[in-house]
């Protein structure tokens, strides 16, 4: 059964009295533990597709289905509860809080949307941050630490609540090279070990040769399908 399933699926932006198709028509299925990208040109509508499946955005037609739940008909309460307790976000210029240190920017979530003790949080951070390679970092803040790190810590932010889908909008966009390699290669870690859905919207070639299907937009219409045999998978 798909994880994702997208039928129809259309985004309107009203500009003035011009009605742009930012998504138009576009339909498609995502299975679970995968990793799946998006790519096409600036304005092709990659991101909207991603924040409209993030429960950020609410499709103007068509159907949107996301862990068997129609996200399509959610209203903003119930799209927030929903988007905390099964989504996890990772951004090319990372979002982290900056007067926080990095144990409380991952903790964050597990304060907002889940009921749990001071002392069990502390657990699953500190967990999460073993996973990435920076306990050692724990009470640094985001100033202290290279962009590689912070796009690290923001992996690990995003899987905190357990999430089984993480959305990463030009997750390599800001790093050099090297630090790009070890993010994609701490994110095909994270799918194996935690059996997560990776879904990229993103330019970097390095990302698409490591996902299993990869969708092409062009002008918000859905224009290529391609799967790879060599990519690993679950």
């Amino acid at each position: 059964m798909s994880l994702v399933s997208a039928s129809n699926l259309c985004k309107t932006y009203q500009s003035g009295d011009i009605a742009v198709n930012a998504v138009a028509d576009v339909s498609f299925n995502i299975e679970p533990a995968s990793f799946v990208s998006f790519v096409g040109p600036s304005g092709s509508g990659k991101s909207t597709v991603l924040n409209m499946i993030g429960c950020l955005d609410q499709p103007s037609s068509g159907t949107l289905q996301v862990f068997d739940t129609d996200v399509s008909s959610l209203d903003r309460r119930s799209a927030a509860i929903f988007r905390g307790e099964h989504i996890g976000f990772v951004f090319q210029d990372f979002n982290l809080i900056p007067i926080l240190s990095l144990f409380e920017n991952i903790e964050y979530p597990l304060i907002m949307v889940q009921n749990w003790s001071p002392s069990k949080r502390r657990d699953r951070v500190m967990e999460m941050l073993e996973a990435v390679g920076m306990a050692d970092q724990a009470n640094k803040r985001p100033s202290q630490i290279s962009g590689g790190q912070k796009q690290r810590a923001a992996v690990a932010r995003a899987l905190v609540t357990n999430a089984k889908l993480v959305l990463a909008d030009e997750p390599t966009a800001n790093l050099d090279s090297a630090s790009a390699h070890r993010i994609i290669e701490l994110m095909k870690s994270m799918r194996e070990k935690f059996g997560t859905t990776f879904i990229f919207s993103t330019h970097d070639p390095k990302i698409m040769a490591e996902a299993e299907v990869t969708f092409t937009l062009e002008d918000g219409r859905l224009i290529g399908q391609s799967e790879s045999s060599e990519a690993a998978h679950v």
